[in-house]
């Protein structure tokens, strides 16, 4: 039992002693291209470096890409998404990313991955609503993802060896 209990490699994830925190702070995220990347990328940087804002010098680059569609969760429904009793219908807004980390100096991919997160939503007969409705999804979809993304991130940072200290006289 004592040998099996020597092995257990469990240690927390953001600790000082594993540097995680420090890489985060020096990962860089790529222009985004889209209102969705631009979403998940301001909510990254700012979980990444904790609030200090984007590292100037990054020895981590995110390349990252994502895409929102919206949907009505029922299908004997119109196109106008609303039931003929003008109530409204539920929907889903599924935010998807693609993205890729890799380390600067010698550009070795460390993860790439593809997540998603759904955000359930009321469609109303209104048109600024229904828009509405979808972009506040959208954002709450991005947010959350940004969150998965940024833990698996650590969870690749927390990977890398440590940078050995050389010691002079």
């Amino acid at each position: 039992m004592l040998a099996f209990l020597a092995g257990c490699q469990v240690r927390p994830l953001y600790s000082e002693a594993s540097g995680t925190g420090e890489r985060l702070a020096a990962v860089g995220f790529s222009q985004p291209q889209n209102r969705i990347d631009q979403v998940v990328r301001n909510h990254l940087v700012f979980l990444t470096s904790g609030g200090a804002g984007e590292s100037t010098r990054p020895a981590y680059d995110v390349k990252l890409s994502a895409k929102s569609t919206a949907t009505s969760i029922l299908d004997d429904e119109d196109e106008d998404n609303v039931s003929s009793t003008g109530v409204p219908v539920p929907g889903r807004v599924q935010v998807e990313a693609i993205y890729t980390l890799t380390r600067v100096s010698d550009g070795q991919v460390l993860k790439s991955g593809k997540r998603d997160v759904v955000s359930l939503i009321d469609v109303s007969g209104q048109g600024f609503a229904k828009l509405r409705a979808i972009r506040d999804a959208e954002n709450r979809a991005a947010r959350e993802l940004a969150e998965f993304i940024r833990a698996e991130i650590a969870i690749a940072l927390a990977r890398e060896p440590q940078p050995q200290t050389v010691w002079q006289k």
